[in-house]
């Protein structure tokens, strides 16, 4: 079973050298024309939404394992390799780093016009490539910010998210994955299968199922009544120190945790800090919400305006005032890779270690590069 979520990396600088740059693009080309070929557009879709795979991709194509340039690197490597072959392949990659990601929408409109996609087919990929970034900015509030977003999709209409966030205070870079077939509902565990090298706590997590009250109260608070929900807003002004004392930290079904938090964490908590609490703005866009009316939580999110700041405050206004906790726990389950030696957090899992291996070696050696170069890569894999 491909396994999809997050991975943790450790930032690094520095740029690409070109010739290392251009081998990736070489050697991806190929690699993508085997998996193709043998296997369809759709599989290479969904195998590139398992970061699992996506991670040894990359490492067979030469670059750090650890790297947080993999993600980048990788997904400029795999855009460049396909270039003037999309429509062949049946495959397009939209966004990348930084500005780039901005133009994701109209390169997906760009390729849906290219190749007749139904008007309402490229609206539906626009509208799930926004909401990935949105949710994981802003309902999965664990320190890091969105800066790369990939959008990978097939002509049959099978979509892959590739994206990463920055955390500039630990030097560490994380990579959130998404698959169409698997997103049962865009703002609850849209993630299937998640790993990661550290864990945050606390980490205001709304896409948990255990924070589907929390998201419902959210949305009635927000339309409802504009004035009361101030009128709370100003209750938790008011008490704003002592939430900074304590907070309920829920990590089990039947055991609440209270976490002390000291003065300086407060101040950089994710969740409660007293200036998204005066925020002018939050209550500009909390009118907006509220004259607009959203019928359910994710037409709430999908509210231009509506980020990090709004979802904390309903969140909190939700869990304190009227008593519908949220989830504090990172979905991060697992470490990167296949597990610990030592069984930490959980024992490798053999079976899937030993199917990305063989899936690895049997396209290396359908790929038609010289013998010299698949006995490099093949070492790689042992």
């Amino acid at each position: 079973m491909i396994r999809r979520g997050i991975a943790t990396f450790t930032l690094d600088t520095g740029k690409c050298p070109r010739w290392l740059f251009e081998r990736m693009v070489k050697l991806g080309r190929s690699m993508v024309d085997v998996i193709v070929e043998e296997y369809g557009p759709d599989e290479f879709i969904e195998r590139v939404s398992d970061p699992v795979w996506f991670q040894s991709l990359g490492t067979v194509l030469a670059f750090d394992w650890n790297a947080s340039g993999l993600t980048t690197i990788l997904t400029a490597a795999l855009k460049e390799s396909i270039k003037g072959r999309e429509k062949q392949l049946g495959i397009f990659i939209c966004g990348g780093k930084g500005k780039t990601s901005l133009k994701t929408p109209d390169e997906i409109q760009q390729w849906g016009d290219y190749i007749s996609l139904p008007e309402e087919s490229i609206t539906n990929l626009v509208y799930n490539s926004k909401m990935s970034a949105k949710v994981d900015n802003s309902l999965v509030q664990d320190g890091y910010n969105i800066y790369h977003h990939a959008f990978f999709f097939s002509k049959n209409g099978q979509w892959a998210v590739v994206q990463q966030g920055m955390n500039t205070t630990n030097s560490t870079a994380r990579r959130y994955h998404w698959f169409s077939k698997s997103v049962k509902d865009i703002v609850c565990e849209p993630h299937s299968g998640i790993s990661s090298d550290m864990v945050k706590v606390p980490c205001l997590n709304i896409t948990a199922k255990e924070s589907e009250e929390n998201r419902r109260l959210s949305t009635e608070i927000a339309t409802t009544s504009y004035i009361e929900l101030i009128r709370d807003m100003k209750i938790l002004r008011k008490h704003s120190s002592n939430l900074s004392k304590m907070l309920a930290v829920k990590h089990r079904e039947d055991e609440t945790i209270f976490l002390e938090l000291k003065d300086t964490e407060f101040k950089t908590h994710p969740v409660i800090n007293e200036e998204f609490l005066y925020n002018r703005y939050l209550e500009k866009i909390l009118w907006t919400v509220y004259q607009i009316k959203p019928e359910h939580y994710e037409k709430l999110v999908a509210i231009a305006g509506v980020g990090p700041k709004t979802v904390r405050a309903l969140s909190l206004v939700a869990e304190v005032i009227y008593g519908a906790p949220a989830s504090y726990r990172d979905p991060a389950r697992y470490s990167f890779a296949h597990g610990g030696k030592d069984g930490t957090p959980y024992p490798v899992d053999r079976k899937t270690y030993d199917q990305t291996i063989l899936f690895f070696r049997e396209v290396v050696r359908k790929m038609k590069i010289p013998p010299i170069e698949k006995e490099k890569l093949l070492r790689k894999l042992v």
